[in-house]
């Protein structure tokens, strides 16, 4: 390889380092019950609720929430569910989410599991694209 030439690892390293805010997962109810008093976009095999934080709270970074009730199924399936909607998050929000913003996905019974996963990162684009309006 040339000197000049930088390696594949180097080329792999600087595409990758684009500033993306910081992603961090909501833990406490209170932030649940904020969101859900929020902007409500239903997509298909989840719901989407998104919140703008006050200014009084911590402005830095993406928020995001993850909740299947009973009704998605046994444990089994709602943590498949909540698995297949972590990773839709964690493709989608640090490029379309919003800086300062909440956002919780909620499963949908049985959608949730047996949606294309292509189609489910198209319907998060879009209730994102909705919500921000």
């Amino acid at each position: 390889m040339a000197p000049d030439t930088p390696s594949p690892d180097t080329t792999r390293a600087e595409a990758f380092s684009v500033s993306t805010p910081p992603l961090s997962v909501l833990q406490k109810r209170a932030d649940f019950l904020r969101a859900a008093k929020a902007k409500r976009v239903p997509a298909p095999a989840f719901l989407l609720q998104a919140r703008k934080r006050a200014p009084g709270e911590q402005a830095e970074g993406i928020r995001v929430g993850f909740t299947c009730s009973k009704k998605v199924g046994n444990a089994v399936a709602r943590n498949r569910a909540k698995r297949r909607l972590r990773e839709i998050a964690r493709l989608t929000l640090p490029s379309e989410g919003q800086d300062g913003w909440d956002y919780v996905l909620i499963g949908r019974k049985d959608d949730t599991a047996t949606r294309d996963f292509a189609a489910m990162r198209a319907d998060l684009s879009r209730a994102l694209a909705k919500a921000h309006q």
